[in-house]
């Protein structure tokens, strides 16, 4: 307290020096003019001054205190609530996150068992499909006698007409002779025979000939011994047929029309049935071919019959042709009813 009115006294000395200006102090200040006035004109008690000064501060510093505190209370709770709300976003993140996990390994099992069931479904759906397509083609067995022995005429032609192009005629009219006979063996043994005709037989039986006559046709023009506009005709005419087999198999074969159900030999979708006089053409080529293979033999090379029996067989192959194109009966399209 003695300090503080010390320091009292000097603060009013230096007003009184200074005419009157203010001078702040660190705790103390003058409120306006007319203290000032007061205080040079009026004497004031020490005493009174410093009780005065005293007090005010204290309730000053009392105040300034309370408030801290309060100020202090208020952040230490504002704390405590932030941490409370921090930890209730944890939790409600750690909810969250397993929600979501459970939700995950719930929607997982829900898509696995519909894949399941949707593989099992369309794994049925192809076993449903097979069996109606199964009952739509007739299946067949394709291994017959008839059958074997057209794929051996088919297998000799090769060899045939090498043995043409080697001069060696007396082995090619030989093999030409067991060709012949195996022809004709086919089709009795397909006719009397119980089960050993096939729908494969109807398309095997024309391309062995087909192939057959053709190699010879081209063997004995590159000899010399058949003219070759005749060869290119007749080869032009095989050609097209063959074709036109394969596109009555792609037209007959119900979908899925795949390439392993195409090439599938046991699946009969068609037969065919060649006219009279593609059989009659047939005949006159073999006949040709057979005679002509035969003149180097026998010493008749150009004898005008072989000349007159190459225009009786252009004839016969151009008016085969057109009765293929004409005729609505040459091929028949095998279905069974469900």
């Amino acid at each position: 307290m003695r300090f503080c009115t010390l320091k009292l006294l000097n603060q009013f000395k230096t007003i009184r020096i200074r005419n009157n200006q203010i001078v702040q102090s660190s705790r103390f200040t003058v409120q306006n003019d007319l203290t000032r006035r007061q205080i040079d004109k009026i004497p004031i008690k020490l005493s009174s001054i410093v009780c005065f000064y005293s007090s005010d501060s204290k309730k000053h510093f009392l105040e300034i205190e309370k408030k801290a505190e309060s100020i202090k209370n208020v952040f230490e709770q504002k704390k405590v609530q932030i941490k409370d709300t921090e930890q209730k976003i944890r939790q409600k993140g750690e909810e969250l996150v397993k929600d979501l996990r459970h939700q995950r390994e719930v929607t997982g099992q829900i898509l696995k068992l519909k894949k399941d069931h949707l593989v099992k479904d369309i794994l049925e759906t192809k076993a449903k499909v097979r069996e109606k397509i199964e009952g739509v083609v007739e299946r067949e067995n394709i291994f017959t006698i008839p059958n074997v022995l057209c794929v051996a005429r088919i297998a000799m032609s090769p060899y045939l007409g090498y043995v043409i192009l080697q001069d060696n005629y007396n082995l090619a009219l030989g093999l030409l002779v067991f060709a012949g006979f195996t022809d004709l063996l086919d089709g009795y043994i397909a006719r009397n025979w119980e089960g050993q005709s096939s729908k494969m037989g109807s398309f095997l039986d024309p391309m062995a000939d087909k192939v057959l006559i053709a190699t010879l046709f081209i063997s004995l023009t590159w000899q010399e011994l058949i003219p070759l506009y005749l060869t290119l005709l007749i080869v032009a005419r095989d050609a097209a047929l063959v074709a036109a087999g394969f596109v009555i198999r792609y037209i007959s074969l119900p979908p899925p029309k795949t390439l392993s159900r195409y090439f599938d030999a046991t699946h009969a979708t068609a037969q065919l049935a060649p006219t009279f006089i593609s059989k009659l053409n047939t005949a006159v080529q073999l006949l040709l071919v057979g005679t002509t293979l035969a003149s180097p033999v026998f010493g008749y090379v150009d004898h005008p019959a072989l000349q007159a029996l190459c225009g009786i067989t252009a004839a016969s192959t151009i008016v085969s042709a057109i009765s293929y194109l004409v005729s609505k009966d040459t091929y028949k399209v095998l279905k069974k009813k469900l």
